[in-house]
Formats: C-alpha cells, structure tokens, sequence
C-alpha cells in the first residue's frame, strides 16, 4: 500500500506516492516508494527509470500505454520488406516438440520432419536435474529421438539442430522451480552443467543450445531478484565453455514477450552473449502484440539482426458467453478454453492440425482480422479460435522483413500437417526437401529391384545408403 496523504489537505488520508502523499508530515508511513522517479528523486523511489526504459508516469509508474508516454513514440528499425527475396532474412526456426509421441493423432516423427523450410531445428526439452545440474532427458523415450533428429542432416547438409533446454513446465510448482535460479547462481552447479551438456552435444550431434527460462525475477515462476545478474554471468560462462570445444556452437535464449517478464531479463547485456534473441512473442499471432513487444527491444538498442519473430503452428480457442457475439473483442467465458482437442488434449490450445480438421469437418465461419493479421473461426455455436493461416503468414513474413528481422521461429513443427509449412514456405521462397518416401521411383537395381537416382532398395522401404 502506498502511504496516506497530508493530513494538512483533506485530512483523509488519501493513499499515493511522491512527497505529497508520503512526506514526513502525511497521516502514516509506511516506506513505500514508486517504481520510478518522476522527479521526486530516490528518496521517494525505487529507481531513477523504469526497467527496459518504458515510460515513467507522473505517479511513478512503469508502462508503455498512452496516458503514460503522453505522445512518446519508439523508433522502430526499417527495411524494404521485399528485400532478400521476401525470405525472412537469414533463419527459419522450427521447435520440435519431443513428446508429441504421447499424442494419439497429429504426431510426427523425427524422419516426417520437413526438409528444405528450416535452417534450424530445435529439440524441445531436456531438463536440468536439480540435484545433479546435470542435462537430463524429459523421459526414457524422449531420449531416443535425440540421434534420430540429428540424423535429419545427412539428408539436409545446411540444417542445423540444437537442443532447447527449460520450457514452461521446468519452473512450474515441483522439483524444477528454483532449478534455473539455483543453477545461475552456483559456480560449482555450472560446471556439473557443462560438462553434461558438452558431453551431450558430442555424443549426438548436436550443434547448439537454446535456454529457455521462464523467466528469470519472476516470483510466480520460482524467480529471485538475483536473476537479472546472474543469468548474465551464466551465459557468459556457458558462451566460454563452448568455445572451447574447437567447434562452433550456437546460443540462443526465449523471450517472453510482455513487459511484466521481460523486465526480468538484462538483454542488453545478455544480447552480447549469443547468437540470438528468440522467439519473441511465440504464443502469440496478434500482429499488433507482436509490434508492441518488439518495441520493448527498440527501446534498448536491440540489433534486430538477432532477433527472429515468433510464429504459431497452433491456435488460441475460447468458449465464448454468447452465440451473438463471436467477433474479436467479444468476451468469453472466464477460465474457460475451447474443447480440448483430438490430439493435443488441451482445452484452451487447438494444433494447426486440429484446426484444419475442424475446417474440414465443422460447418464453421471463417473471418480475417485485418488490423491484428490473424484468422478467427467459430463453430458449434460457442467455440472460437484465432490462428494463421496462408495469407497472415505472409503478412507476418513481411513485417518481419520491414523490421529488418533475423528471420522466424516456430513452434512447433510438429502441430502441423504440412498445410501451414508449405504456405509458409512460398512466402520464404524456400522449397522442400523431398525424403526418400517421396522421391519418384525410376528406372531398375540389380535383382530388378526399384531405386530412384543414386538409391536402391525394395519397393516397399529404400536403402538409406547410397549404392
């Protein structure tokens, strides 16, 4: 609570900040002091600015809407959107889901992945064992897929595939919560972590790391203020490490993309310490979200060259409170997801494979949302979702290239039935890469067995080697 006011004003003890409502003649104290100086000074503030250099307002208060910034605006970077060949710049990322096994439908193993769109994969998750800190498999079957994804590049010798450490769940109540924290703060619990994750990326193949803390300072998320430094030193020391393994590996961290867990993160100095800065504003498709998250990185300096837009392969679904009202903005029923679907199990999330079958098989309506750049589609009078399709994609492709961006990120490849990849695809300027099921068959091996150019096996399974 804020401390009451001067009892010389209204004698009612009004709550605020600043000298007027907590000087030494106000009704009580209680020490509390704003967020940021509005040109009280520190006596009266935590801090001279507000975190990520949002706007300060007159009460002492971190935002970044209107009545804060009073007419400020953000200077955001600027590129012909057709450049590079309308290709997204430089990378197309694409998380691959380890359990999606576990799902009865809509699954996709690491031989289904498709080729030619991505020039990274990343293996989602491993963990991080809080009493060993060493690298530890979400399960025993999870782990076997580990090599078959890395074998992926002998089919495409450009991919790059490297393992996502963390994810939502790690700093859920449990076990993991504090892992993160306890880990960025102990030299001892880095070395262990090191040398288990160096081992790791030896052993398969793999050609870097993505930590994905969620988040650091967060106290709902198991975070302490100690984070906001020490996440600094970890990377550092963990950028050190891979070096020294005589062969380049990457880096890369998530970023949340609100300023209440983003504030969390030092990315100036943490930009310095990886290859990139991603995948901002990933569970989001709202164009207009995603530009306000991006200006939280403008407000820093950022080099957008490092930073590469997030993109859903899956949807946002909402029961809503009324059949009448189904357009954006309409409310919905509070805590309350759209039915869980068929194959992801989840209410509140469809997979874009979900929802093409809802296309498919519901009587839905289908509208664009022009301004946010999103599809919306209700269907059985109540259920509603939010999600891209063909056209938004491109759409995005373009602001991303308008924002001078490193490219995209996915998540995940593996809610998709190929529907979404390919429209993304063609608006990349990227072709797939056809595997050997789907090479045409030509021509005769010996013992009259069928092959295609370079490839000889039966005709129900080709030889994985070349003859």
């Amino acid at each position: 609570m804020a401390d009451a006011g001067n009892r010389n004003s209204t004698g009612l003890g009004v709550c605020g900040t600043g000298p007027k409502f907590c000087g030494h003649d106000c009704t009580s104290q209680c020490d509390y002091k704003s967020d940021c100086d509005p040109g009280w000074g520190l006596e009266y503030s935590l801090a001279s600015k507000c975190p990520l250099n949002v706007c300060c307002s007159e009460f002492g208060f971190c935002s970044t809407n209107e009545e804060y910034c009073k007419g400020e605006t953000v200077t955001s970077p600027s590129c012909d959107a057709s450049a590079g060949s309308s290709n997204g710049r430089t990378n197309v990322i694409g998380y691959y889901e380890g359990w999606n096994w576990q799902r009865p439908c809509g699954t996709m193993t690491p031989e289904e992945i498709p080729l030619g769109y991505y020039t990274h994969i990343l293996f989602a998750f491993s963990l991080i064992d809080p009493e060993t800190f060493r690298l530890t498999p979400m399960d025993s079957e999870t782990a076997t897929l580990y090599q078959r994804v890395s074998a992926m590049k002998s089919r495409s010798p450009d991919l790059q595939v490297w393992i996502a450490i963390g994810g939502w769940a790690m700093n859920d109540p449990g076990a993991t919560r504090t892992t993160f924290s306890d880990l960025a703060k102990s030299p001892a619990a880095q070395e262990e972590f090191f040398e288990s994750l160096v081992t790791f990326l030896e052993n398969n193949a793999f050609d870097g790391v993505d930590i994905d803390w969620e988040y650091p300072m967060a106290y709902d998320r198991g975070g302490i203020d100690e984070d906001f430094e020490n996440f600094v030193t970890l990377l550092a020391n963990l950028r050190n490490r891979l070096n020294q393994m005589g062969v380049a590996k990457g880096l890369s961290i998530t970023l949340p993309a609100s300023y209440w867990y983003l504030r969390g993160f030092d990315i100036v100095n943490l930009e310095n310490t990886v290859e990139s800065l991603g995948s901002i504003a990933q569970a989001h498709t709202n164009l207009t979200e995603i530009n306000q998250a991006l200006e939280l990185l403008w407000r820093n300096n950022i080099n957008p060259g490092r930073v590469n837009l997030g993109l859903g392969f899956y949807g946002r679904s909402f029961t809503m409170e009324s059949s009448s009202c189904l357009a954006a903005g309409c409310p919905f029923k509070n805590g309350t997801g759209a039915a869980a679907g068929e194959c992801t199990g989840t209410a509140g999330v469809l997979s874009a494979y979900e929802i093409q079958r809802i296309l498919d098989t519901k009587d839905a309506t289908v509208t664009l949302d022009e301004e946010a750049a999103v599809m919306i589609a209700t269907w059985d009078g109540d259920q509603w979702v939010s999600y891209d399709n063909t056209e938004t994609l491109h759409t995005k492709v373009q602001f991303a290239n308008s924002r001078c961006l490193g490219g995209t990120m996915i998540w995940a490849v593996d809610l998709d039935d190929g529907t979404l990849v390919d429209s993304l695809g063609k608006s990349l300027g990227r072709q797939k890469t056809l595997t050997l099921p789907e090479l045409p068959l030509v021509a005769t091996c010996f013992g009259g067995a069928q092959c295609v150019p370079g490839w000889c096996g039966t005709t129900t399974e080709l030889q994985d080697s070349p003859r």
